[in-house]
Order: structure tokens, then C-alpha cells, then sequence
């Protein structure tokens, strides 16, 4: 199973920012629409990604003027990526490994979704739950 299958069923849209947007505005974007990280964007080009942690921890280390800042001052450069053919299971891997919880699909240099480590969590759940289905219906009527 890819990331395609993940996509297909969550959809493609994605909330984006610009390097150029201040971090309030970040932080006014990611409570709006109850999300934990923004790609940053340049040229739909996918630059790198600000998320709650970076918030947190820039805030704690520099306290609320960083709110006036830049995005592309704070964001994490370059973004981590996957693509539609990548593997749930090699994508879970990735986002564990990195210690990320967001990562955005790319295709050809232009972001066309993002997964969240519960995005691919709840599919292979579900997966396992059909498999399971299947098999308990195999058993009963052999």
C-alpha cells in the first residue's frame, strides 16, 4: 500500500504558507484550521515546514517577539518528503525515525498532499481491520 491509496481517501488539499508570512500568522493558521504544521511554500515550491514544535520551542528560546519574525526565519529547511509510490509502512518508518509528525507529498517539485503520522496510522488500521474481516469470513464459510 502507497501513499496514493493514503491520499486517494484523505484528499489532496493542503494549507500552506509563504516564508515571507510572519509567525503570528503561522500560529493564527495552524489554530484556524486545527492543524500541526504548515509546508512553507516559495513559487509552489515546497521550501520547508513550521509546525507546532518549532513555534514552542522558538517561543521558549526567544520569547514572543519571535511572533513578528518571518516564517522562513523558524521553519525546518529542507522539508522532509515522500511521494505518491512511497510505501505506507517505508513512510511510517521515515516520520519515525526523523522524529516528524507531517509529511508532505511531493510530485515534481510541487507539494500535492500531506500525510500525518495519524493519517497512515488510521489506514493501516483499517487495512489490518479488512484483512482480518476477510480471513474471519474465509474461516466461516470453509
Amino acid at each position: 500500500m502507497t501513499i496514493s491509496a493514503v491520499l486517494s481517501s484523505k484528499g489532496s488539499a493542503v494549507e500552506t504558507i509563504s516564508a515571507d508570512a510572519t509567525m503570528f500568522e503561522a500560529v493564527r493558521r495552524l489554530g484556524e484550521k486545527r492543524i500541526g504544521a504548515l509546508p512553507v511554500t516559495e513559487d509552489g515550491r515546497i521550501v520547508g515546514m513550521i509546525s507546532e514544535r518549532d513555534v514552542i520551542y522558538c517561543l521558549r528560546d526567544h520569547g514572543a517577539e519571535v511572533l513578528a519574525w518571518p516564517v522562513g526565519r523558524v521553519m525546518t529547511s529542507p522539508a522532509i518528503t515522500a511521494d505518491r509510490s512511497t510505501p505506507v509502512l517505508a513512510a511510517l518508518a521515515l516520520m519515525t525515525q526523523r522524529r516528524i509528525r507531517h509529511l508532505p507529498v511531493v510530485e515534481a517539485h510541487q507539494i500535492i498532499g500531506i500525510v500525518s503520522i495519524g493519517d497512515l496510522v488510521k489506514h493501516r488500521m483499517e487495512r489490518i481491520e479488512a484483512e482480518a474481516d476477510a480471513m474471519r469470513e474465509y474461516i466461516q464459510s470453509a
